[in-house]
Formats: C-alpha cells, structure tokens, sequence
C-alpha cells in the first residue's frame, strides 16, 4: 500500500524537486564507511560514534584483515582491540562494545547480523540511529538514521524541521517521497558533509539552493 501524504500539493511537489537533483547529482549513493561485510558495517557504525568516516577507515582497514568475523573478533581481545582503534574518541567504551556484540552475535544470532530493529539495539553500543544505518545500508529498509550532518539540512533547508532527532526523523518519514526513501539518508549525510557545512555552507554550489528555505543563504 502506498503511503498517502498528508503534506500540501506546493511541498510535496518541492520535496520531490529536491531529491529529484540530488539523485541526479548522485544516482547510488553509499556509505563513505569501509566494509565487506554486515558485521563489518556494524562494527564501523560503532565506531563512528563522535567520530569522522575518513579515522573509522584509517582504524578498520588493519582490525578488519585480522578480525573480519565476530569469532575473530573475541579471539583478538579486547586489550588489542583498544590497541587497534586508539586513534578513534571513546575508544575504550567502543572496544568494549564491540566485544560485546561480537559476543552476542554468536550467543543469540549464529554470527549473523540481525535484519530487527529491536534486536539490533539489544547489541552493546547499537543505539537506534546505529541500527537505522544497518538496517538501510544492509537490509534495504527504508529508515533514516538522522546524524549532525541530516539534523542540520533537515532543519536549514525547511525540509523536515525539528527540535530534536526524533522530531526530525518523524518529519522526515512524513516528507521524504516513498520513492525516494531507500536512498535519502545517504542523500542527506551528503549534502551535510560537503555543501551544507555547519559553520559555513557553499550555498553558492548547492543543487537545492532555488529550494532551499534557509535564510542566511552565503552565494
């Protein structure tokens, strides 16, 4: 059954302009996190936390090649686990989480990642916007975990304005048109990342610009 909008036709019409010219500008946006696996995208997500894609990378590409699996993993420990991802913030709180869920991956999953969102955020470390990544990424469900970055566009450009990530994301799922929802939160993180940065966004190359209701616009 298709989702039927309760938004005006005028901001129906605009939010599928929107996401029109960002899948024009990026037809299959992806994760910047490197990964070959479920686990392994949820062991990066983990470690993302407060933390840029580019050191969770630098970190992962060595972890990885030793510990690829949740066996693996216990097997490394979590004194060398601290070790290997030193460079990344809170790094003893995430060492011990991803321990943790390595563990009950086994215990309660036969090793596999989970395709819930209730189980997902039984793992150690695995919040709601963490198990909103996987299940997008890696299942396909069309959610969107709302970060700094989604938060920021969400509410500058009037897209789905709110006063917390639970607002922005209930606005979101309200706004964003059902065919563009697979993709929307890559979409978004994105833009955020790149052109609508925090301190000073480049309005001036922004593909929503025309579209956009922020009223500082810098061009």
């Amino acid at each position: 059954m298709k989702r039927k909008s309760a938004l005006p036709a005028r901001i129906r019409q605009r939010n599928v302009a929107i996401f029109s010219r960002l899948r024009e500008a990026n037809p299959q946006p992806k994760t910047e996190l490197e990964y070959a696996t479920p686990y392994q995208l949820l062991v990066a997500v983990v470690l993302s936390a407060q933390a840029t894609d580019r050191s969770v990378n630098i970190a992962t590409r060595p972890l990885f090649k030793l510990a690829p699996t949740p066996a693996a993993m216990l097997g490394l420990g979590e004194e060398r686990l601290r070790e290997m991802i030193g460079s990344i913030g809170l790094y003893r709180t995430k060492a011990k989480n991803v321990i943790g869920l390595s563990q009950l991956l086994l215990e309660c999953h036969a090793g596999e990642v989970p395709d819930d969102a209730a189980a997902l955020e039984a793992l150690p470390g695995v919040g709601h916007k963490t198990a909103n990544v996987v299940l997008n990424t890696i299942f396909h469900k069309p959610v969107i975990a709302v970060d700094t970055h989604i938060f920021r566009v969400s509410n500058r450009t009037g897209l789905a304005p709110g006063k917390d990530v639970k607002a922005v994301e209930a606005k979101l799922l309200e706004s964003v048109p059902a065919e563009f929802m697979l993709d929307a939160h890559h979409w978004l993180i994105l833009l955020g990342r790149y052109i609508c940065k925090a301190r000073k966004p480049e309005c001036g190359r922004c593909p929503i610009n025309d579209l956009c209701e922020y009223p500082d616009k810098l061009l």
